[in-house]
């Protein structure tokens, strides 16, 4: 079925433009809090009846034109040998980093039966919804899942896999030709499982000097979406100003921070589709100004080929009613 986002994704003309929000199953909602004091967070994802309840609780809340699988982006670090947590107020931990220049050549066995929950979790989704909304599978990009991989967490300037690229580029390619091989196979996975759409978060790339991106991540982000069978959407931070490197990738829709205009983005990426890119803080205004810079995104994007979302992820804190004016402002036009 060519659900609204299918269409947007792909640059076909669309009554509107379909909306969702990146992490809209997340900790603004009540009864995802609820879940949580039951389960942890990887409890939560590897048990596909609970991913499905938490998936679909925006969609009972909003309707939105897509629902996102839960999941993490980090699930793919397991077949390659990592192991990793989640630490409250730190975030993910993973428990044995890469160890230097000689522990970077990683392979792994059947992503299908290491990962199968996530397959699991997206015919169910299908199964639930999948006649009326979009089913939204993902997966973190090779430049992100290698930061994490070398800093043993989160890394806001991503400093020691820059360092790798610095001391062994070599052993910095290799590291992330492993992860791109992997996010191949689990993309297809997904596809195959029902995945209508799928997103590559490398949002750590940006911290990459644009010749470093054009060399080393480039060729990676268009190896991953050359053979990919449903549309595809790229999304990475601090780009603005080198959106035609986004353009390269492949990507059927490039995905846009807030910090980018989004008219002028259309300028320069012509036909391609964009995603975005409302500033996530602004749903902490009232309603009618939720409207109001919802209804400028909108028309600065242009009628054709734009898939309406947030520039980042739903803040934890967010009221639920400026989401429900954000989806209902979409809905409207």
């Amino acid at each position: 079925m060519d659900h609204l986002l299918v269409r947007a994704a792909r640059g076909e003309p669309t009554e509107r433009p379909p909306v969702w929000l990146m992490r809209q199953a997340g900790r603004h909602i009540p009864e995802y809090r609820e879940l949580r004091e039951e389960y942890s967070f990887l409890e939560a994802i590897k048990t596909p009846e609970i991913a499905e309840e938490i998936t679909l609780l925006p969609w009972e809340y909003y309707r939105p034109d897509g629902v996102v699988m839960f999941s993490d982006i980090l699930t793919v670090l397991e077949p390659l040998g990592f192991s990793y947590h989640i630490e409250s107020g730190v975030g993910p931990v993973v428990e044995n980093p890469v160890s230097g220049p000689d522990d970077v050549d990683r392979t792994f066995g059947n992503v299908a039966h290491e990962l199968d929950y996530v397959g699991e979790l997206l015919v169910r989704l299908n199964q639930r919804v999948g006649d009326e909304t979009a089913v939204i599978g993902f997966a973190g990009g090779p430049f992100t899942l290698a930061s994490y991989a070398v800093a043993g967490g989160p890394s806001r300037t991503n400093m020691p896999l820059r360092k790798l690229r610095a001391a062994h580029p070599e052993a910095f390619r290799t590291l992330l030709q492993s992860f791109t091989d992997i996010i191949k196979e689990y993309l297809a996975f997904q596809i195959g499982n029902g995945a209508d759409v799928v997103q590559l978060f490398d949002t750590y790339a940006g911290t990459l000097t644009p010749e470093d991106y054009r060399e080393f991540v480039l060729p990676l982000h268009q190896e991953i979406f050359e053979d990919l069978n449903a549309p595809s959407i790229v999304f990475v931070r601090r780009m603005n100003g080198r959106l035609d490197l986004l353009k390269e990738s492949g990507a059927d829709a490039v995905g846009l921070d807030w910090t980018v205009d989004i008219g002028e983005a259309r300028e320069q990426l012509g036909d391609v589709p964009v995603q975005g890119n409302l500033d996530p803080s602004y749903l902490f205004g009232d309603q009618e100004f939720v409207r109001e810079k919802t209804r400028e995104i909108i028309e600065k994007a242009g009628p054709d080929g734009h898939i309406l979302n947030l520039g980042h992820g739903v803040n934890k804190d967010t009221p639920v009613e400026s989401v429900e004016a954000f989806v209902e402002t979409a809905k409207e036009i």
